[in-house]
């Protein structure tokens, strides 16, 4: 896996990843950035949703659940001094179906975080405290 990063001015940059998807990051204004887009911790946190939420969802999908929709709302906190690295993350998950079963959600969401999940499992490893919600709405 590649990507590369290249500066666009003040506080702002363009990463590449190695499939070709462009995103634009840039900083806040009292940073010197013109808030082009999210700032680089931020893309971080959107990556480990994204992972989880595949992992979600593909799992969802082999126990033949009939998912409409998959939320996940992620929540941060990060340390006080620098580096501010992330100290605790909390993912919620908002999964909308015909007829989901409880326990094959719960399954996919702790197999995501326990097993699958390389975003997550790295983290924790790093020593981030994650934890993880869920709650199903019929469709």
């Amino acid at each position: 896996m590649k990507a590369t990063i290249d500066w666009a001015g003040d506080a702002s940059f363009k990463a590449t990843s190695g499939s070709g998807h462009t995103v634009q990051m840039d900083g806040p204004p009292d940073h010197g950035g013109r808030d082009l887009g999210p700032r680089p911790m931020e893309m971080l946190l959107m990556g480990l949703g994204g992972c989880s939420a595949f992992d979600v969802m593909s799992i969802l999908q082999k126990s033949r659940q009939e998912v409409t929709g998959c939320h996940a709302e992620l929540e941060a906190e990060r340390a006080d001094a620098v580096p501010a690295v992330f100290t605790r993350i909390h993912l919620h998950f908002v999964v909308t179906g015909r007829g989901l079963k409880e326990n094959q959600v719960k399954r996919a969401v702790s197999l995501s975080a326990e097993k699958y999940c390389s975003a997550s499992i790295m983290l924790e490893k790093a020593g981030v405290e994650i934890s993880h919600t869920h709650e199903i709405r019929e469709a």
